[in-house]
C-alpha cells in the first residue's frame, strides 16, 4: 500500500509539471496571435496638413476652406484620429430606397467598409481600387453600392474632404442664410477624379463662426445619367453639433429641391448621423476585400 502511494504521487507530480511545461508555449502562442493594427507615422500627418494648409493659402477660396477647417476641430486632428465610423441613415420622404448602413472610413486613404443595420454578415466596400460585397442575396442592399461607398464621407468630412487631390475651388459672393452672413465656396473635380467629376458642391460658410452651415450639390454619376447631364441641385440643410476626439460633426441633414431663387423649397431627405466615434484600433486587413465577397465590375 505504502509503495502504490508513493506511485501515485510520483504520477501527480509528473502530471503537475507537464502542465507547468504546456502553459508557457500556449502564452507565447498568445502573443504572436496579436492583430497588427491600421497606423500612419505622425510625420504623414504633418507633411499632409502643411501641403494643404500651402495650397488652400494660395487662394481666397482656400483661406475660407481653411478657417472652416480650424472652426471644426482641425485638419491635424482630422487625421491624428484614425479611422472613422458612423451610422448614416439616409430616409427619402417620397418611399424611394432608403439607405442606412453602420460604416467605417480610412479618412488616410479613403477606403470603406459598409454593414447593413439589420444584417450584421451584410457588408459592401471600397478598398481604394475595388468595389465588393458580400450579402445573402440581392435585396440586402438595393441600390448602387459602388457609388454610396464613399457618397457618405463626402457630406459627413466636410471641409476636411476638401484637401485632396483634383479639387478645384472658386469663392462666390456672399449669402444670407437663415439671417446670417455665409461666405460661398463652390468646389468642382478635375476630370478622372472620382467616380463623378461632374459633381460639384456649392458650400456655405459662416461669416464669422467659418463653420459650414449648408450644403447645395448636384449628383452625376454616370451610371445614373447615362447620356450625361445631372440631377436638379439640391440644398441640404446641417443640423446640430457633436463634438468628438476634437472634431464637430453635425447631428442630421434636411434635404430641399433648390429654387429657383437659389433657397431651400420642397423638403425631401432626412438623414440621422448617429454612432460617431474615431477607431485607432482596427485590423491592418479590415478594408481588404473579405472572403466570399463579390467584386464588382467596373
Amino acid at each position: 500500500m505504502r509503495l502504490y502511494y508513493k506511485f501515485s504521487i510520483l504520477v501527480l507530480f509528473a502530471f503537475i509539471l507537464s502542465c507547468k511545461q504546456t502553459t508557457k508555449p500556449t502564452q507565447k502562442a498568445l502573443v504572436n496571435e496579436v492583430v497588427e493594427t491600421i497606423s500612419i507615422p505622425p510625420s504623414w500627418v504633418a507633411g499632409r496638413v502643411n501641403k494643404a494648409k500651402e495650397k488652400l493659402g494660395a487662394s481666397e477660396a482656400g483661406i475660407v476652406v481653411w478657417n472652416a477647417m480650424e472652426a471644426h476641430g482641425g485638419l491635424a486632428q482630422w487625421y491624428a484620429n484614425g479611422p472613422l465610423s458612423f451610422r448614416f441613415n439616409y430616409q427619402p420622404l417620397d418611399g424611394k430606397t432608403p439607405r442606412d448602413s453602420y460604416q467605417s472610413v480610412d479618412t488616410w486613404s479613403n477606403r470603406a467598409v459598409h454593414t447593413s443595420v439589420t444584417d450584421s454578415t451584410s457588408q459592401f466596400g471600397w478598398t481604394g481600387e475595388q468595389a465588393w460585397v458580400k450579402a445573402k442575396d440581392s435585396t440586402a442592399f438595393e441600390y448602387d453600392t459602388k457609388f454610396w461607398a464613399l457618397t457618405p464621407l463626402y457630406f459627413l468630412g466636410q471641409p476636411f474632404v476638401l484637401n485632396g487631390e483634383g479639387v478645384n475651388l472658386e469663392l462666390l459672393p456672399e449669402m444670407t442664410y437663415k439671417e446670417q452672413e455665409h461666405d460661398v465656396v463652390k468646389v468642382t473635380f478635375d476630370a478622372g477624379t472620382g467616380d463623378a467629376p461632374d459633381d460639384y458642391y456649392i458650400l456655405y460658410f459662416g461669416k464669422e463662426s467659418h463653420k459650414l452651415a449648408a450644403i447645395r450639390y448636384i449628383v452625376s454619376y454616370p451610371e445614373y445619367f447615362k447620356d450625361g447631364g445631372h440631377a436638379p441641385e439640391k440644398f441640404m440643410e446641417v443640423v446640430g453639433e457633436n463634438m468628438v476626439d476634437g472634431i464637430l460633426f453635425p447631428t442630421s441633414y434636411k434635404t430641399h429641391w433648390l429654387t429657383k431663387d437659389e433657397k431651400p423649397g420642397e423638403y425631401i431627405t432626412q438623414i440621422d448621423v448617429s454612432n460617431v466615434s474615431f477607431e485607432n484600433d482596427l485590423p491592418k486587413d479590415f478594408f481588404d476585400v473579405p472572403k466570399d465577397a463579390k467584386i464588382l465590375i467596373e
